[in-house]
């Protein structure tokens, strides 16, 4: 294969808050280097996310948004609107949930709630 993936990239206004939010998520450093116009996170899984200063808002709904699992679903809610991350709906559908959440620039991701496998 020749192509991989290597990051996702998102838009904000203020890189340095956008980066130490998801920093502060997913429990990693915002790498070394960081500016006020790039930053970038390794999220420990061979993803790499990517913060990109813009000089526009965000105005329409992300088409491509991170999807996080947790199993503690509930304290993860809570820990992530405490971060500054604003909830925007809850779902329940096919036996899945999920919570979609802003980001501080407004930008979509969802929280889904993943259930422990039995032994």
């Amino acid at each position: 294969m020749a192509i991989s993936l290597l990051a996702i990239s998102v838009d904000g206004s203020d890189i340095a808050r956008l980066a130490q939010f998801w920093a502060d998520v997913l429990g990693q450093p915002v790498n070394p280097g960081a500016t006020g116009s790039s930053a970038a996170i390794d999220t420990g899984n061979g993803l790499r996310l990517m913060f990109h200063q813009v000089p526009e808002g965000k105005i329409v709904k992300n088409r491509v948004h991170p999807d996080l699992g947790s199993s503690d679903y509930d304290l993860e809610t809570e820990r992530l609107i405490k971060l500054g991350a604003v909830q925007l709906n809850e779902v329940e559908q096919g036996g899945s949930r999920w919570r979609t959440f802003a980001d501080p620039e407004g930008n979509e991701f969802d929280l889904v709630a993943i259930t422990p496998q039995a032994d």
